[in-house]
């Protein structure tokens, strides 16, 4: 017990912490995108998936890093534009479409592994290339600070970065401007002349591009190689993470801070020789308590508002 405590108040794992959330805020900032322009989207996952294999395999048959970032990229906002295809255009339901596409992700990378690498199971049998990794000038040599800041991947900065970027985006654009609008009030942004479609296209599009990246961490900066199902589930924790934050950028990465911090735990938990199962389950059981939390949080504020119109309503009366 004395050894795990010294593992989790220790710079080290905060620095596991900001490394594991990479992924997760990436999926949970394509998800507030989504949302932000009023889709659900639960492709995220399987669109993760898609990059992180396509990237893998371009960079290690052509040996070049930015033909690899510019694959995985391509591929993520493919899938993006397929979920505007059938969404926006043939009017589907976007969860329906979401499982479709996520059940496709998951058995078509199976296929192009086997085909492309020669094993079902990963792609370690290629040399695929990597990110690299940014030691900060000055802050590396502080201590504490620079080893929870410094040494992460590049794709870990661009990250973080584009929490700014995307609020700037989000609140302080016009397309910002007109994406809420149709989030909030589809009929009322279509009757001011605004082409909606247009919107949830490039929004989803969009969307799909960011998702590619947290998918690229994984295989080219986490590790360096692609496995069968390697986003366990991340894409689905970044909605929860969106749905926690509210669609607020900051708030929207606190709560991908939150879940990280749950998987590290359970990674550090793993020091006290629990059953295997266990301990693979604890970041899950976690995302569901938080949500239960969150839900139940939201009902009673709900519940207080509709008293307090109550109330009103009778002192008026």
């Amino acid at each position: 017990m004395e050894l795990f405590l010294k593992s989790v108040f220790s710079a080290d794992f905060l620095f596991v912490v900001i490394r594991t959330c990479t992924p997760i805020l990436f999926a949970a900032m394509a998800a507030m995108i989504s949302t932000k322009c009023g889709v659900v989207n639960i492709t995220i996952d399987g669109t993760m998936l898609m990059s992180a294999l396509m990237g893998t395999l371009v960079s290690a048959y052509t040996q070049n890093l930015f033909l690899g970032f510019l694959a995985g990229f391509l591929t993520g906002t493919a899938m993006g534009g397929f979920l505007a295809f059938f969404h926006v255009k043939m009017k589907t339901p976007s969860n329906l479409t979401g499982v479709a596409m996520n059940l496709f992700a998951n058995g078509f990378s199976v296929f192009l592994c086997a085909l492309l690498a020669g094993d079902k199971g990963s792609t370690s049998k290629l040399s695929s290339l990597t990110f690299p990794t940014i030691n900060i000038p000055i802050i590396k040599d502080i201590p504490v600070l620079g080893t929870i800041v410094s040494g992460h991947n590049l794709l870990t900065y661009v990250c973080f970065l584009m929490v700014i970027l995307l609020y700037i985006f989000i609140y302080r654009t016009p397309f910002g401007l007109k994406m809420r609008a149709v989030g909030e009030n589809e009929t009322a942004a279509r009757s001011v002349g605004e082409n909606t479609d247009r919107i949830k296209i490039i929004s989803l599009l969009l969307a799909g591009a960011v998702s590619s990246l947290g998918g690229m961490f994984l295989s080219m900066g986490y590790v360096s190689w692609f496995t069968r199902g390697m986003t366990g589930g991340r894409g689905f924790i970044g909605v929860a993470a969106n749905a926690i934050g509210h669609g607020n950028p900051v708030f929207v990465m606190l709560a991908s801070l939150l879940f990280a911090v749950a998987q590290a735990l359970s990674n550090s938990i793993q020091i006290l020789q629990l059953p295997s199962e266990l301990v693979m389950a604890i970041p899950y059981a976690i995302t569901l308590a938080i949500m239960v939390v969150n839900s139940a949080r939201e009902n009673i504020g709900e519940s207080s508002r509709k008293r307090k119109l109550i109330s009103s309503i009778h002192k008026a009366g």
